[in-house]
């Protein structure tokens, strides 16, 4: 008889989404003896998918191709698989012979339980045990969960398990949803709960979950990943919970045998790769959207949280749910691009620069270090010092270009007197009102869509110079990044905008941009370097 609550590790399954599936060889087959060893009930090794298999990856393309991994099969243990309900062409899929998996865990979203429960009928033809995932289980109704229930008896699986997708939920969804399911499921059909952190509360979810069931007569099944590994905000961690069921619910599970997994292979990703709560991802739970369309906005355009809340609060409900990237990127243009009437404000800075040596100070170290020769080249000419996305101490400035609402902010925090002291040229992408002393200029002026960095503060700066007709400027602190960043920049309190910390790739990019820029511009083509910088082809 299988015990009343049973912890599930999903490491393997979840995790390909950060690893591309590919954990290597050593670490498949290590997580699962540890697993194994730990008394975790039901070990869940990965997809089955269409494409063969490749040595180290925890795709398999049927179930013989996981023995190798298999090194010491517990018969008292579970181990699964899962498929996408319509991902999956079941004729590659042999019939059952108990040297590999035990068991395929079918998934479906929200409106395909019937067909989902078809393919896993399919499954339990060919002697599998099966079990059911509801995706997005916060969007059915009342009604739709009773017929959900209804269905499952029906098909008799293992289990049927609520999936918190987006890590939407509060107690009182996940309350609504146990309600109902354990009233209407037969108690041969276990109830399991797979969460996601994005809002931090997968553990205390989690719990809830366990202490609702608990006292009552079902069996449940409960979702973990070690180090909560999973795709964005991730899950709740193996060792959270078991050390909790050990506690409160009388399990044995041991704890050194998943430390010894976290020690001997999670570190090393945990090292390499990210994931976990952030502010996107609980963007992606406060609306309910799908964590593609987080990835797309951070990938593509690193767009700050504030923008990023926007952006998705634009979509559709049912367009959250999806990732039609063609929908979102209009979305971002438009969140972007407000339309602002700066026709005024580019005459007057057009007629305030026009005759001046333009001089740009942006924030790398050089700015710093070579501040004395800067401020002598600025005091032996007629120029108009403008500061570049951040203010740094000892400076007169003339004017200061902000491009990110981030570093417009900081500045007004880190340099109040200063700040309030400059004329400030803000993009349309910060504010859509100025404040006294602020040139408030189209976003469009300044930046070339088409390039992942585009919005570099220095590139969109020439290009704001290029628009009004200036003729070159000079640079200071145009330095390139460092793979550490506050070795980057003068002051290593400055936000950073590089959300994946790929800084070589940055430097390459600007490096082309900077290129192209000065290629095709008709008017800031005279652009003098006063300190060193990556950018500056003379210098490499």
């Amino acid at each position: 008889m299988a015990k009343k609550i049973q912890l599930l590790d999903c490491t393997l399954r979840d995790g390909c989404y950060i690893v591309a599936s590919r954990f290597g060889s050593a670490a498949i087959r290590g997580i699962i003896e540890k697993l194994t060893e730990a008394h975790i009930e039901i070990i869940e090794c990965g997809w089955l998918k269409n494409s063969e298999h490749e040595e180290g990856s925890a795709f398999y393309h049927v179930p013989s191709d996981l023995e190798r991994y298999l090194t010491h099969k517990d018969p008292h243990k579970t181990y699964v698989v899962m498929i996408d309900w319509d991902r999956y062409d079941l004729s590659y899929l042999p019939e059952y012979d108990g040297r590999s998996i035990d068991a395929i865990r079918v998934v479906f979203p929200h409106g395909r339980h019937r067909e989902g429960i078809q393919v896993g009928m399919r499954i339990k033809e060919k002697g599998y045990k099966v079990f059911f995932q509801a995706a997005n289980t916060l969007a059915y109704s009342d009604e739709e969960l009773i017929e959900l229930a209804h269905a499952m008896n029906e098909a008799a699986p293992e289990s049927l398990s609520i999936v918190d997708t987006f890590g939407a939920m509060y107690e009182e969804d996940l309350e609504r949803i146990v309600h109902i399911l354990d009233k209407h499921l037969d108690l041969s059909v276990r109830l399991g709960f797979h969460s996601h952190n994005n809002q931090q509360l997968s553990f205390a979810l989690t719990q809830h979950f366990v202490k609702m069931l608990a006292a009552g007569n079902r069996s449940i099944v409960v979702d973990a990943s070690l180090c909560g590994m999973g795709r964005g905000a991730g899950n709740t961690t193996t060792e959270l919970a078991a050390s909790y069921l050990n506690r409160r619910h009388g399990c044995h599970y041991d704890l050194d045998a998943i430390m010894d997994a976290i020690d001997t292979y999670m570190v090393y990703f945990s090292e390499k790769y990210k994931w976990g709560y952030n502010t996107s991802y609980f963007i992606a739970g406060l609306y309910c959207c799908h964590v593609n369309n987080i990835a797309y906005l951070l990938d593509n355009h690193r767009t700050s949280a504030k923008d990023m809340r926007n952006v998705i609060e634009s979509l559709s409900p049912s367009d959250r749910l999806k990732y039609d990237y063609d929908i979102l990127e209009s979305k971002y243009i438009e969140n972007q691009s407000r339309y602002v009437d700066d026709g005024k404000a580019c005459t007057q800075l057009r007629d305030e620069l026009s005759g001046k040596q333009v001089v740009l100070i942006a924030p790398g170290k050089m700015s710093l270090e070579r501040r004395e020769e800067i401020k002598k080249y600025i005091n032996s000419r007629s120029c108009a010092v403008i500061a570049v996305n951040a203010l740094l101490d000892g400076y007169d400035y003339d004017y200061a270009f902000f491009v990110n609402p981030n570093r417009y902010e900081y500045a007004s925090k880190a340099h109040p007197e200063q700040f309030s002291a400059v004329k400030r040229i803000i993009l349309s992408n910060i504010k859509d009102t100025p404040s006294q002393g602020e040139y408030l200029i189209s976003y469009d002026h300044a930046i070339k869509r088409g390039w992942k960095y585009f919005d570099n503060a220095v590139i969109c700066c020439l290009r704001f110079l290029e628009y009004l007709g200036i003729e070159g400027a000079a640079i200071a602190g145009f330095d390139g990044f460092s793979e550490k960043y506050n070795e980057s920049y003068a002051d290593p309190m400055l936000p950073s905008l590089n959300t994946n910390g790929s800084w070589g790739e940055l430097n390459d990019e600007i490096k082309a941009m900077f290129a192209e820029l000065r290629s095709d511009a008709v008017n800031c083509r005279n652009i003098e370097f006063l300190t060193n910088s990556y950018f500056d082809d003379r210098e490499n």
